[in-house]
């Protein structure tokens, strides 16, 4: 299979400056292609399993190498040769800690460290349709720094969104963000986005920082990389919460208001490099 080139552009200093979280790389096959889709998982049960599926049935694994990112999972749902089975390039565990931005920071210097040109990145709990990762990719061919999925856009799907995570989206997150980054955001709390190797590599951005724990990450890029004049968009695709559970880490009024207050503390520049 052909293998793609990518320039590394890392100084030796810009590396030795990143801070990130120590991991285990528990297998790794190699670079094929020149993009990569990172999924962030902890204990996801058949939810991760359900979209691995998904992927294959579109073929994602024949445009891009698949790299899950653990956060310490112990309930068996990665075992390595069910995921090679299903087209895993690599098994990433963190094991230093924090939570979702330590396990996107692990993945995301990996990731640069291999040579890919961007990553494209969709949450492990099966709610987001993988179907449009190839259209992810094919913004980035264009130059876009920024890819956001969308559900609220013309051709976006939404199905049982909570009602309180509804409403804080439409009505605060995304208009708060949209005022302060100057880039009209529509969907700004889900996890399935694309980002070039350039983006990634700001120092603008600083990306990998240890500020970054958990969710400070998501709303800071949002709100950072329309700023610095970064090439944003957004693509409709479909998000669907299943009706007999809500499969999120971020659960009841005290961690959605932990959500807003990164939201509000990001829009001040609190996370913005000295």
């Amino acid at each position: 299979m052909k293998s793609h080139q990518v320039e590394q552009s890392i100084s030796i200093y810009a590396r030795d400056t990143w801070q990130v979280p120590d991991s285990d790389i528990s297998f790794w096959l190699g670079r094929q292609y020149k993009w990569c889709v990172v999924i962030p998982v902890i204990n996801e049960g058949n939810r991760i399993k359900r979209l691995l599926k998904r992927m294959q049935t579109h073929r994602i694994s024949a445009i891009a190498d698949i790299i899950i990112a653990d956060g310490g999972s112990d309930d068996g749902s990665l075992e390595h040769g069910a995921l090679q089975e299903a087209g895993v390039r690599a098994l990433i565990t963190k094991t230093g800690p924090g939570k979702l931005g330590a396990q996107l920071r692990c993945a995301y210097a990996f990731a640069l460290d291999q040579g890919y040109g961007g990553v494209v990145t969709i949450d492990g709990n099966d709610k987001d349709d993988p179907e449009a990762i190839p259209e992810f990719i094919t913004a980035l061919e264009d130059g876009f720094d920024f890819v956001q999925a969308s559900r609220f856009i013309n051709g976006g799907v939404e199905e049982n969104t909570p009602v309180f995570r509804y409403l804080s989206i439409r009505f605060f997150h995304a208009p708060l963000l949209s005022l302060a980054s100057g880039f009209d955001w529509t969907d700004t709390t889900q996890g399935f986005r694309g980002y070039s190797r350039r983006l990634l590599e700001d120092p603008g951005i600083a990306l990998f920082r240890d500020v970054f724990q958990g969710y400070e990450l998501l709303a800071y890029l949002s709100y950072r990389a329309p700023r610095l004049g970064c090439r944003c968009v957004e693509l409709p695709t479909s998000r669907k919460y299943p009706q007999d559970e809500i499969p999120t880490k971020i659960g009841g009024v005290r961690g959605n208001l932990s959500v807003l207050a990164v939201l509000v503390s990001a829009c001040m520049g609190r996370y913005n490099p000295f």
